[in-house]
């Protein structure tokens, strides 16, 4: 009884792995389609599917918007089947298209041909995919980006990434890729949705100070630094989640969800401590347990032929008497520093850079650039948010070209992947605030601090 007993246990495992290996087949061969779109009620451009204002998402078609309120469409009659007409809308609207997970790269078409547009593009939770974008009266851009796309399955090892339970409304998670349209005049012609093969993934481990954050007025660096990279280059696949430590990056099976995505050249970018510090269960001591378990991570990436990167954690805003940041931090920034001496690591030092910046704003201008807005600041905010650790778009955006600067200081190869002419970041030096340009996203705001401090 017990052989019979061990070989069906064997034969159920054995169709398992064949059933895992087929749907990994089938997702490899689905990334291989490409997705086409024309916005608009004018003539259809060839080889292109009709998107109307009323095309709302559904499972059958596997594209559509949202949300229809306040969309409009226009055709100006012109020849180009694809740029003659468009779509817009009096709020931000998002569109959203089933694919499977991995790299893609997504060319917009802006504009109007007998009018002007503005618009900003954000693709899954508030990734930050293009900066405003003007179009002059009568003209019609395109612009690229690439985008990272998941969903919680681990290939061939039968699991899957422990969500918490706020993520299963995160338009990430989900193979779909979903992108943000917003800015003060959006008008979209047109889409296009191909697989990126050759760029370069940048995973990023890390917590709050790092996640895509879905809601405003929150934000971090990690969903700010896809704007700084070509496209075609490199895909940031954002893993963070807030509240997250080394151990419990692992014991939710991110870290092996990161390694099952993972081609030889990639990069994972690794930034905790804020929560790591704190008493419990998922608590590492700097100088041995940390250190061991960052090793760890550096080995299993190396071992993929991965390219690891440590990132030291940025300041809380605390300031002492003479107006200078107090290391709330303890003995861990340090501990990152050592582990990369030690393992030849590239070590992207935001603890100090933040340092300097946060003394360059002052304890005035820096309550500008985290989460401190009064009750009634936004629509349905009842209460008052203060908060000092975490960021808004503003403030993830200037730690964002802190860490670019790192990624040049290090020589790192993905440094010739920045844009062209990205002009250096001094943190001496921050960016006006007055310059800054947001348009919000449209979700409801949240009213407490995300997971960590």
């Amino acid at each position: 009884m017990k052989s019979m007993c061990k070989n069906n246990t064997y034969t159920i495992n054995v169709r398992l792995i064949f059933l895992l290996l087929l749907a990994f087949s089938f997702a490899a061969r689905g990334q291989d389609k490409s997705f086409r779109f024309d916005f608009g009620n004018g003539k259809k451009k060839k080889d292109f599917i009709t998107v109307t204002a009323s095309s709302l998402y559904t499972k059958a078609k596997g594209f559509g918007f949202l949300s229809t309120n306040g969309l409009q469409e226009f055709d100006r009659g012109g020849r180009d089947p694809l740029t003659t007409d468009f779509i817009t809308g009096n709020q931000p609207f998002y569109f959203t298209v089933d694919v499977p997970e991995g790299n893609y790269n997504v060319t917009v078409y802006l504009g109007d041909e007998q009018g002007n547009s503005f618009t900003t593009v954000r693709a899954e939770c508030r990734r930050l995919m293009l900066e405003p974008v003007t179009t002059e009266q009568g003209k019609v851009v395109t612009r690229e980006f690439t985008v990272h796309v998941r969903n919680k399955y681990i290939a061939v090892a039968g699991d899957s990434v422990r969500l918490k339970p706020r993520e299963f409304n995160y338009f990430h998670w989900d193979n779909q890729l979903t992108l943000e349209f917003n800015g003060k005049n959006p008008k979209i012609c047109g889409v296009e949705i191909l697989p990126a093969k050759k760029a370069t993934t940048i995973f990023l481990a890390g917590n709050s100070t790092v996640v895509d954050q879905a809601e405003e007025p929150y934000a971090a660096w990690g969903q700010m630094i896809p704007v700084f990279f070509k496209p075609e280059k490199i895909a940031i696949a954002n893993y963070a989640e807030s509240g997250e430590t080394l151990k419990s990056f692992m014991g939710e099976k991110r870290l092996d969800k990161v390694f099952t995505m993972m081609k030889p050249g990639d990069y994972l970018f690794i930034e905790f401590a804020h929560n790591d510090q704190k008493p419990g269960g998922n608590h590492l001591d700097p100088f041995t347990t940390y250190k061991e378990t960052l090793k760890y991570f550096i080995y299993e990436t190396r071992k993929r032929q991965g390219i690891p990167v440590l990132v030291t954690s940025m300041h809380r805003r605390n300031f002492d008497d003479q107006r200078k940041i107090n290391n709330t931090l303890g003995d861990y920034p340090e501990a990152v520093r050592q582990t990369g001496r030690e393992e030849k690591v590239p070590v992207i030092d935001l603890n100090a850079m933040s340092k300097v910046l946060y003394e360059a704003w002052g304890p005035e201008k820096s309550i500008h650039a985290f989460v401190h807005y009064p009750a009634g600041t936004f629509q349905r905010q009842e209460r008052a948010l203060s908060d000092n650790t975490h960021f808004n778009p503003y403030g993830a955006y200037e730690l964002a070209k802190c860490v670019v600067e790192g990624i040049k200081s290090n020589h790192l190869a993905i440094a010739d992947d920045l844009t062209s002419n990205l002009p250096s970041f001094d943190p001496t030096h921050p960016d006006p605030l007055e310059n800054w340009y947001w348009p919000l996203s449209p979700q409801k705001v949240q009213s407490i601090k995300p997971d960590g401090n």
